[in-house]
């Protein structure tokens, strides 16, 4: 091996290239992370929010940020920003030679959630103040996206009497009680409820609403018929 004049040049060779890599990675390495190279000096909101406030959103960027445009971490900035109220998911991206641009979507609330939350328009669940006029819905935990859709398919089917869902409620058994905006209570159960609400918006205009008294619950559980109470 030792006389062999072509193998030691290329193992030569090769350790000279080695340690040439090593000396670039760790000089490139120290380079990146001077912070003096490719500062940090703005973020951006790419357009301004709704509900979010964005001298909050800049307040969190300004605190968080570490590092140059470079190093900066960016997914650890994207989950510190979606814990603010009415923000739903966060796009970062790098703005050569030194800014970040962010673009913020907000919830879009559609309900509220068992008194203390309230739902967006995909059903997710998040947390926040809202003045907004809203209907009520109630469920075990994990089924806000089902009763989303069940409220999406009720009212397509009430629009015609000119009433809106006012709460619509799941019970852990599965069974489904609506509270309508004249505040009339319609027990669906859990079986059948399409066609058990099908059967309200038949006979409501005809002989349930002008019920003397008014009309106040109407169980539609039974097979054949339903009860009411004025």
């Amino acid at each position: 091996m030792w006389d062999n004049a072509p193998l030691l040049r290329f193992i030569a060779n090769m350790m000279f290239a080695g340690c040439a890599l090593a000396v670039l990675y760790g000089a490139t390495r120290y380079v990146v992370h001077v912070p003096a190279l490719l500062p940090l000096q703005y973020v951006r909101l790419e357009a301004v929010p709704q509900r979010v406030v964005p001298e909050e959103v800049l307040r969190v960027a300004r605190e968080e940020i570490d590092g140059n445009l470079l190093t900066v971490n960016i997914d650890h900035l994207r989950q510190v920003l979606e814990q603010l109220p009415w923000v739903r998911q966060v796009g970062i991206r790098r703005q050569f030679p030194d800014g970040l641009v962010v673009q913020v979507e907000e919830h879009e609330a559609v309900a509220r959630w068992n008194n203390n939350a309230l739902v967006n328009r995909q059903g997710e669940v998040f947390v926040a103040d809202s003045e907004l006029n809203l209907p009520d819905f109630i469920g075990p935990t994990g089924t806000s996206a089902e009763v989303l859709a069940a409220h999406t398919r009720f009212s397509q089917q009430i629009a015609g009497l000119g009433l809106q869902v006012k709460q619509l409620a799941l019970t852990p058994r599965h069974a489904w009680q609506m509270k309508l905006d004249n505040d009339v209570v319609l027990e669906l159960g859990r079986e059948d409820v399409e066609q058990r609400l099908a059967r309200f918006v038949t006979t409501y205009p005809y002989s349930l609403a002008n019920i003397q008294g008014g009309l106040k619950y109407v169980d539609l559980r039974y097979r054949n018929g339903f009860a009411i109470k004025g």
